[in-house]
């Protein structure tokens, strides 16, 4: 099961290559995504999809962002909307949230940002969306960053929950080394890939994964994690 699984998410611009990154990133993250080049096409959609969030970004011909937030406001309340914008105007940041905009965030951005705006007004709006995740004997509180195993919550370090969470929503699923060290270090990590390892050898040794039969090792593929 996936973190966010059941929750939907609109996003709204004209610029195909920023769509198509930011709609695989978060179906990947879980999320049930429709997407949108225009206002009037996104106004359509939301009446049907019912998004908890939607994404505007602000510049689009015809309908702009502020536009589509505005009718948003009035037809669909419960909605949190993160207006998007390629520069950092106050002037625009005030009419934004005058208009009843959650947040603002300025091209470019990190993903990561992204990911952390979106859970915040989901948080607010939504807090019941944001529960426990169940995998099989783990529990996965994202609002308290803990992890229960077998009913027995994990004593982990910010970076070992991180990396738990990762692979055991993702279980099943062999993971490579750079594929977690992007996930969880950040795609700027200047570190060594053998970091993985302490990592994965203190995970074992709190779960007391002594045959290592819960984190697997496949030789030059990575790691996986089965449910017992």
């Amino acid at each position: 099961m996936k973190a966010h699984q059941g929750i939907r998410l609109l996003l709204v611009d004209d610029e195909p290559h920023i769509l198509q990154f930011l709609e695989l990133g978060l179906i990947n993250e879980g999320f049930d995504i429709r997407t949108a080049p225009d206002g009037l096409s996104a106004l359509e959609i939301a009446a049907e999809f019912k998004p908890h969030v939607a994404i505007l970004d602000i510049m689009m011909p015809g309908m702009d962002g502020f536009d589509v937030c505005r009718y948003l406001r009035d037809e669909e309340p419960d909605i949190a909307v993160i207006m998007l914008t390629a520069k950092d105007e106050v002037d625009d940041r005030v009419k934004g949230l005058s208009i009843g905009a959650d947040d603002y965030m300025v091209k470019p951005f990190s993903f990561d940002e992204l990911l952390a705006r979106i859970q915040a007004r989901l948080r607010n709006r939504f807090p019941g969306l944001l529960g426990e995740v169940r995998c099989g004997p783990f529990r996965i509180d994202s609002r308290r960053k803990e992890i229960r195993f077998k009913d027995v919550v994990l004593e982990l370090s910010p970076t070992e929950y991180e990396l738990l969470q990762y692979m055991v929503i993702n279980h099943g699923l062999v993971l490579s080394k750079p594929m977690i060290l992007d996930k969880v270090w950040g795609y700027d990590f200047g570190g060594e890939e053998n970091i993985v390892e302490v990592y994965i050898r203190s995970l074992r040794e709190k779960l007391g994964d002594k045959e290592h039969r819960i984190i697997r090792t496949l030789r030059g593929a990575g790691y996986r994690v089965d449910l017992i």
